[in-house]
């Protein structure tokens, strides 16, 4: 392609913006509005979601050895089973960190608690009153996950290891965690899907009309041989246009009020920076920069060339 036409296609692109202005600010207006309904939405979401992760990493699951003692915390065993070795408990614990699903294993021995929080709780008589360790039989791992969706692949492997006593875990707190996410994400892609297809019809109705309007001076560059690209081109590059204008008008308003919101919040309620981890401005426009202008630019593109070849039989 020559650069005059290609420079002639660009020129084109800006003319037919200007020449149909009321119907492409209509459309610049409405993909605006579509991705700023978007990009709160997904701030609002990715917060919702950065939290509920937050939550699940404090959900974990308590496994238990048989011991010589019995079953110190009370509970029925699972199995009945054999009492482990100390060897064979940290080689329980390398496997239970080798897991896919697991994030991190921490052993908790009863005797280094009770070493160090006796003496701070009882005094120096401490053994006087407890002769025996009162927290003997409850040496344990603390298991977390990465997604507490595998809670329960991972709570049936525990209890088929013949060491181990009692398998400790929150069903109720995984599965409801786990349904949000499952809903969040559901309710993002409708959504989502509504705004785009809402975008497209109304860069398709600009593009038309825009080919409408001059259907005559069209009609004549092809008796003079102008090539289907040369025709069609202008066209194109308008809808992409529209859509990379519509994308990034909303991109600066968001940026604004997010920034502002959150200073706003943990400026005048600190305490809930401190159990709410909120994304900072970075944090989300690093996604939603990209995401925006790809998305305005791409249903731009397939508004209008569906238009042209719907309309424009060149």
């Amino acid at each position: 392609m020559k650069i005059s036409t290609l420079f002639y296609t660009i020129r084109q692109g800006f003319v037919n913006i200007f020449r149909n202005k009321w119907y492409s600010l209509a459309s610049v207006a409405t993909i605006s509005a579509c991705l700023f309904l978007f990009g709160i939405f997904y701030a609002i979401v990715a917060n919702f979601r950065n939290i509920l992760l937050t939550a699940e990493e404090t959900v974990s699951v308590t496994v238990f050895f048989h011991t010589e003692a019995g079953a110190g915390d009370g509970c029925e065993s699972h199995t009945e089973g054999q009492i482990p070795s100390p060897e064979r408990i940290e080689e329980i614990g390398q496997q239970i960190a080798a897991r896919v699903e697991v994030s991190d294993v921490v052993f908790h021995s009863m005797d280094e608690v009770w070493k160090t929080y006796g003496p701070e709780n009882y005094g120096e008589d401490y053994q006087l009153i407890f002769p025996e360790n009162p927290l003997e039989g409850l040496d344990n791992y603390e298991v977390f996950l990465d997604d507490v969706s595998m809670q329960s692949s991972l709570v049936s492997w525990l209890e088929s290891i013949p060491e181990v006593r009692k398998v400790n875990y929150d069903d109720f707190t995984a599965t409801t965690l786990s349904g949000v996410n499952l809903l969040i994400a559901y309710v993002s892609l409708g959504i989502i899907v509504i705004l785009l297809a809402v975008s497209v019809f109304l860069i398709s109705n600009t593009v038309a009309i825009g080919i409408s309007v001059r259907a005559e001076e069209i009609n004549i560059m092809k008796y003079i041989g102008a090539t289907d690209f040369f025709v069609r081109a202008p066209f194109v590059l308008e809808g992409m246009l529209i859509g990379l204008i519509g994308s990034a008008v909303p991109l600066g308003i968001i940026y604004s009020i997010y920034n502002y919101v959150l200073n706003y919040v943990l400026g005048r309620f600190p305490a809930l920076g401190s159990f709410l981890n909120f994304l900072s401005v970075e944090e989300i426009f690093h996604f939603l920069t990209p995401v925006s202008l790809l998305v305005g630019v791409g249903i731009g593109f397939l508004g209008s060339i569906t238009t042209v070849r719907k309309h424009l039989q060149v």
